[in-house]
């Protein structure tokens, strides 16, 4: 899952909020270093990260792409299932995706310095360009990953993705709503979330 899944998933508390989009960036028990939700917050993400590299639908989606980007597939059906969670908001949460993307915003920002070095760099342009909104369209998603390419070892494959999503748009959609209630009931298990 990418940053709109984990931030939907975090509840309603800002530093588990904060905590939990900056997982990636706090390694191993740095996590202990922090305001206790924010540790909290980095424990879900990667509970949620677990759960996900390990579900058979999850790896079921990774097939789609393996062919062009072999282990990077994975980051690619995270930005897709972003993708699809932001197009179908309406069946996931009562408030609209600019609402909560408002909402995320300024949970992030009142946590900035809260927030490792590295995610401080990026939430600016992160909020400029409203990406959690234009994970709502193929474009949005595949410009995201085009970027992210520029400034990390992801190989620029946005015109593969975007074929391969269009080819196979239904079936990666029916996986999808397949696997978020699971998702979601674990972190609700879980975490009481």
């Amino acid at each position: 899952m990418n940053y709109l899944a984990h931030l939907y998933l975090s509840g309603p508390d800002e530093q588990i909020m904060a905590g939990n989009f900056a997982g990636d960036y706090i390694k191993g028990s740095k996590w202990k270093n922090y305001p206790e939700k924010i540790g909290t917050g980095v424990r879900l993400h990667r509970d949620i990260d677990s759960f996900t590299d390990n579900h058979p639908l999850y790896r079921e989606a990774k097939l789609f792409f393996k062919p062009e980007l072999g282990l990077y597939s994975g980051i690619v059906v995270d930005f897709v299932y972003d993708h699809f969670l932001a197009k179908n908001w309406a069946d996931y949460s009562s408030i609209s995706l600019r609402q909560f993307s408002r909402k995320a915003h300024g949970a992030l920002i009142r946590n900035f310095f809260h927030l490792p070095v590295e995610v401080q760099r990026f939430l600016p342009f992160l909020i400029k360009n409203k990406r959690l909104e234009t994970y709502a369209t193929v474009d949005g998603v595949t410009g995201a990953l085009k970027i992210m390419s520029n400034y990390s070892s992801l190989p620029e494959k946005s015109d593969f993705v975007k074929t391969t999503l269009y080819e196979n748009y239904a079936a990666l959609e029916n996986n999808f709503r397949q696997y978020m209630p699971l998702l979601i009931n674990f972190v609700k298990e879980k975490h009481n979330l």
